[in-house]
């Protein structure tokens, strides 16, 4: 499955695509959750695809960045 490409930022509100903000300049996250069903019968064959078990598929996960102060 690939994660929600929708960012809401998280200082005006404004949606888009891309983490930060076109309107304010602020960061922006994830809009929504991602759907869910326990009873998904591909899953098992998706996580196989997306070769889930390998460690580097953790790295190449997208994350936001955080700034530190």
């Amino acid at each position: 499955m690939v994660r929600s490409k929708m960012q809401k930022c998280k200082d005006c509100g404004a949606y888009g695509l891309s983490t930060t903000c076109k309107k304010c300049g602020g960061t922006a996250q994830a809009a929504g959750p991602l759907k869910f069903s326990p009873q998904d019968p591909q899953a098992k064959r998706r996580r196989e695809y997306q070769k889930v078990t390998d460690p580097k598929w953790v790295e190449n996960l997208p994350s936001p960045k955080v700034e530190e102060e």
